[in-house]
This record gives C-alpha cells, structure tokens and sequence, in this order.
C-alpha cells in the first residue's frame, strides 16, 4: 500500500505531496482503497485552490489603498507586530520612444489629472519608497514611526516623516493618533491618474474615531515649503505642470483643516463625507491671504463582479486642494467610473468625468473638460495579459472655442498573478493618438495645427 502512496506523491506539486505524506504517516496501519486516496488528493487540492482564491480577494480588496496610500505598519489594535522594518512603495520606470509631436498625448487645458485622456502608455517614471517600524508597549498600544522618499522629478524628497499609536484611547482603541508629514487626504483615480482632493503636508490629527459605528477623520496640516507651484504664463496645460524642487523643513503659511466620515452604509451602497478648509497664516502678505473650502461624497456599491463609483467635488476658491486658492473661482468634479469582470479572463475598467473651472472675476480661462476612458482587459493565464486602453478628452471654453483629442494604446504585460491589481507587471506597449488644440492657436495668433502621436515604450510598474 505505501508503493501505491509514493507513487502519487510523486505526481503532485510539493504542497500536496506533504499533505499526502503526513497524512500516510498518521494513518498507516489503515488499508486505503483507490477512491480514498483520490479523495484525499481532492480535499487538498480544494483546500489549496481556496487559500489562493482567498489571497487575491484580499490583494483586490487592498487596491486602492496600496496604490495611493501604502499602509501604515500599526492598523489596528489587535494586529501581530511584524519584526523587522516593512518596506513598501509604489514605482514606475522605463523607456518611453517618442515618434510623434508629443511625448505624452495631453488636450491643453486639461485640469482633471496628469493622464485625463488614459493613463496607459501615457505616464512618467518615478517612484515612492517608504520604510515603517511598529512597536507594541506594555500598555497594549501600538506605535508606527514611517519615513519615505519620492522621485518624480530631477530631486529626491522627503515626502513623509511621521508617528502615530493606536489602542491608546480607551474608550475608543481603534482611534489611530498621529503627528508629522504625511501623504494626506490623497483620493486618487487610477485611470486618469487625477488625486480629486490633495493636502500632503505637515501636522496632526486622529484617523478611524469610532462614532457610533461611523468613522471620523480630522486633521490640521500645513503645506510645505517648495518651489513655487504657480502656472506660469507660457504653459497650456497646467495639468502636467509639476513641482520638482526640494521641499523645506517648514510651512509656506498655507492651512487646511481636514475631515472625512467614512463607514456609512445605504443598503448596499458604501457611502463618503468630505468637508475642508483653507486658510492662511501671517507668512502670506496681506493682500494675498484668503480663504477656502470644498465639499465632496463618494458612493460606491460593489459585488463579486467588480464596483462602481461616483465622486461629487464643490470646491470654493480652490480647485482640489484649499491650499491653493484663487479669488472667485468655483470648480465642481463629478464622475463615474468602476471596473466590471466578465469572467475571471475578461475584465473592463472604465471613466466619465466632467469638471468646470469657473472665475467670476477672470473669464478668459473658464472652461468645462468632458472625458471618457475605457480599458478592456484579456488575462490569457495567471501571467499574460493583454490591454487596450481608449480615450478622448474635449476642453471646452466659454470663449474662443475648444480643444479636443483621443489617444489608444495597446500593451502586453508580464505579471505575477491574474488580475489588473496584481503588480509588479512588466509592460510593452504602442500608443497612438490625436490632439487638436484649436483654442490654444486662436489665444496664441498661432496657426492652427494638428499634433499626432505614436510612441513605443517598455516599463516597469509595482506596488509593494
């Protein structure tokens, strides 16, 4: 009978040939028939495919907050303090052949994210890589000290430098304290690489208090010194305009007060409050200082299919942060956007937004931006996939016309596990598109012209 055992043992994956041994051992002086054994093998093979199936839930599940905002090394009172330091990070990088007019198909204007026509086969390379350590003390409570650094432009910043501790309210454990810099109320959308509200800087504040089932985030922070993040004149599209210089060790005199309720339920929809405001310090010259606030909901309804999402923004004189503010500006962000799975091979992520920039005092740049992405998505096996990304942007100004363009890309990608949340992924792509910023041409007394574009690139993407 052991012969009959080897000999299947010999045939399965190294798991299961444990299973079936250990299970032999404790059992030999038993005689197994043919479909005992099978079943045997079965049983493990079930077990084995559920804890992977469980695994990939949970990495799905994680996405988001991977993504934009990898987790803090303390999460909760109860969790086992892991030993060593954790690093984690998010990070892209590769080359990018460019073919045609532009680099990176952009409309001018555009105001809603780096990549608001598709962020496939369309971004830069960078990254954040962030280092945390977690200590438990003799009280039960848990502290997290967490330091990172980015690179996304010809310097290396400190872009977080914090601490906070857990299970040190009694009547509330699971209030999360903490004091620093920090990555701050960053809601991101991944396929236009837009962050709807943005406040990274320096301060306090509690995430998590519990309030009768409903959780509550508020916080004080300040923005940091940096180079000046101003558009200046000559720059058509102020949403790829980015601040590369190193940042100081103080505040620029910028204020915000954040808060955010989360963990509220309608049926089955999951349901955000955003409420914040801006204000300035005595660092700001008088005439300059000025004051602002913006409000925002999320709802989301999700199933074993996949979700859906919409984002509401009102901001008043800001547009995703308070602390940039301008003078009789009103903007309002609204879009829909979610993922949707066929079958675990054919999956669909898609986006509509809308946003309009509106001065009361300044109405040549008042603009409404429309824009539409989809992703289909085919996963030949738990290693190959293949994307196809289509997008198409309009700007549409209250005077002198629009600007309007599409872009498609087409990638094939290397990953470790089957699914678009699964990273790191290697990725070899084309991009082609079409832009025409008649607008801009009529503002600038410039002939009008037609940019087409065709890159080629390979790159490198992980979350970790």
């Amino acid at each position: 009978m052991r012969e009959i055992i080897m000999k299947k043992i010999k045939t399965l994956p190294v798991t299961l040939a444990v299973i079936a041994a250990l299970y032999s051992i404790s059992a030999q002086a038993q005689e197994f028939t043919q479909e005992q054994i099978d079943a045997i093998v079965a049983k493990a093979v079930d077990k084995a495919l559920a804890e992977r199936q469980e695994k990939m839930d949970a990495a799905a599940a994680k996405k988001v907050d991977v993504i934009n905002e990898p987790e803090s090394a303390a999460q909760s009172p109860d969790m086992a303090i892991p030993f060593g330091v954790k690093f984690s990070g998010y990070a892209r990088y590769g080359a990018h052949f460019q073919s045609g007019d532009q680099k990176y198909v952009a409309v001018d204007g555009s105001y809603n994210g780096a990549s608001a026509i598709g962020r496939l086969g369309n971004e830069g390379n960078g990254g954040e890589f962030q280092l945390s350590k977690a200590f438990k003390s003799d009280n039960g409570a848990i502290w997290d000290v967490n330091v990172m650094i980015d690179h996304w432009g010809d310097e290396v910043n400190l872009k977080k430098a914090y601490a906070g501790v857990t299970n040190v309210l009694a009547s509330n454990p699971d209030a999360y304290i903490w004091a620093g810099r920090d990555f701050h109320q960053r809601p991101q959308q991944g396929i236009n690489d837009y962050f709807w509200m943005t406040h990274d800087g320096q301060g306090a504040g509690v995430k998590n208090f519990d309030i009768g089932g409903i959780k509550f985030d508020l916080a004080t922070v300040a923005a940091v010194e940096s180079c000046n993040p101003e558009v200046m004149e000559d720059e058509t599209n102020p949403s790829r305009i980015t601040c590369t210089g190193g940042s100081g060790t103080g505040d620029r005199g910028n204020y915000a007060v954040t808060s955010k309720i989360h963990g509220m339920k309608l049926g089955p929809l999951d349901l955000e409050l955003y409420a914040n405001y801006g204000f300035d310090s005595k660092a700001v010259e008088g005439e300059d200082k000025l004051k602002a606030w913006q409000g925002a909901f999320v709802v989301s309804h999700s199933n074993d299919s996949g979700v859906n999402k919409v984002i509401a923004r009102y901001s008043d004189n800001s547009d995703n942060s308070v602390y940039n503010k301008t003078d009789d500006l009103t903007t309002i962000y609204a879009s829909f956007e979610g993922s949707h799975k066929f079958t675990q091979q054919a999956q669909i992520e898609y986006l509509l937004a809308f946003h309009d920039y509106d001065n009361s005092s300044i109405k040549s740049d008042n603009r409404k931006n429309y824009g539409v992405i989809v992703r289909p998505m085919y996963f030949w096996n738990d290693v190959h996939s293949t994307w196809l990304e289509a997008g198409y942007q309009r700007v549409d100004y209250d005077k002198g016309g629009d600007n309007s363009g599409w872009k498609l890309t087409l990638s094939q990608n290397i990953s470790i596990a089957m699914g678009p949340e699964f990273r790191p992924m290697l990725r070899f792509y084309m991009t082609g598109g079409q832009v025409d910023n008649d607008r801009t041409a009529r503002v600038n007394g410039t002939k009008e012209e037609t940019l087409d574009d065709f890159n080629l690139g390979a790159m490198w993407e992980a979350w970790f």
